[in-house]
């Protein structure tokens, strides 16, 4: 059986380009859904949930298109300068971080911002949530990285990294997290949030991608895809994937393989076949599509496996409780335990009836 596949691109151009892709053939083909002219400034982030896909730009925006229905669904506007970054929990709820300072939380439901946090004195240049939905990580251009309690939108951790960091992403198992300075990974443990270990590449990094706990997909200001084992910090394995640099990288798992998913420059969308083994080997061509545009950011919807993010939680409980202690250790704050995933406040409240009790 084919899995349900969708690739959706920004541009410098203002485009979005959405593609669905053909996966039961031994090569894959994509064949254009939708090219948006959406946004009047080139497109900065872009994000997928099990319905909805997410672009955001320098026109300060958010653009949101319902892929069941594929329609365009309306635009998010509270952020004043640029959309930095964008990132679903689940199917439940929506992050983006702008120029402005600012991380919002946002209710797919009705699309109400249900938080607005003044994350950092700066410009937020990135944000990951952890895996529990409990927490997000945050960069900025005040050199700090902070770790927000989601459930109270409350700042929980603040460290001083004493540079401009401008990735930030928690691993699968929320165990640990890297931060990314121009062309240098740091590896942060979990309970110590101290520096384990760092990794450097040959340019400026400009996206990473966990392919698994261990292994960080990494491109940059050249046409190669290096992958980096970060329990080793050791380079596992190097591959060229475009004429010109990679601008972004995405992945997901098939039954026995990891699929890589790059944007670059040159145009193109290419999917790499890569088999996860001891002695890894460069991944082979899956498939290939080419917009003609610049690309910036690339997003992969793919409904049956994000579903199975939102409905396994409990797999994480024990790292999430581990974390609550320990931030609740360091800095006495108080995390509440319950299973609470980004509690939505759009709720109103019942009102009681009747002059008195």
């Amino acid at each position: 059986m084919a899995a349900v596949l969708g690739l959706i691109a920004g541009s410098y151009e203002q485009i979005a380009f959405g593609y669905r892709v053909k996966t039961d053939e031994k090569e894959w083909t994509a064949k254009a859904e939708f090219t948006h002219h959406a946004h009047t400034a080139s497109i900065s982030a872009a994000a997928a949930s099990e319905r909805f896909v997410v672009t955001g730009s320098k026109d300060e925006t958010i653009q949101l298109y319902d892929m069941k229905k594929r329609v365009e669904h309306g635009a998010l506007l509270h952020h004043d300068g640029t959309i930095t970054c964008l990132e679903f929990y689940g199917t439940s709820h929506l992050l983006s971080g702008g120029e402005d300072g600012l991380i919002c939380v946002w209710s797919t439901k009705k699309w109400e911002c249900l938080k607005s946090i003044k994350a950092h004195q700066g410009h937020v240049t990135s944000l990951s949530v952890h895996p529990s939905g409990k927490l997000a990580l945050s960069v900025g251009t005040d050199k700090t990285l902070r770790t927000w309690n989601l459930i109270n939108g409350r700042s929980a951790f603040i460290k001083n990294i004493k540079q401009n960091a401008h990735i930030v992403r928690w691993s699968p198992d929320g165990d640990k997290y890297v931060a990314v300075v121009n062309d240098k990974v740091n590896i942060y443990d979990l309970e110590t949030a101290s520096v384990i270990g760092t990794v450097t590449n040959t340019k400026r990094i400009s996206s990473v991608k966990f392919i698994n706990n261990s292994v960080l997909a990494i491109a940059g200001g050249d046409e190669f895809v290096r992958l980096c084992d970060l329990s080793k910090e050791e380079w596992v394995c190097e591959f060229k994937a475009h004429e010109t640099r990679v601008k972004a990288i995405d992945s997901f798992m098939m039954e026995d393989y990891c699929v890589l998913v790059t944007a670059s420059n040159d145009g193109f969308i290419k999917m790499w076949k890569l088999h996860l083994q001891e002695e890894l080997e460069s991944p082979t061509l899956l498939g290939e599509v080419n917009t003609t545009a610049r690309l910036t950011c690339l997003a992969v919807w793919r409904p049956s496996s994000v579903q199975q993010t939102a409905e396994e939680p409990a797999a994480e409980a024990t790292t999430s409780k581990e974390l609550i202690q320990e931030l609740s250790k360091t800095k006495r704050v108080r995390i509440a335990a319950e299973e609470v995933i980004l509690e939505d406040e759009s709720k109103p409240k019942k009102k009681k009836k009747g002059k008195g009790k």
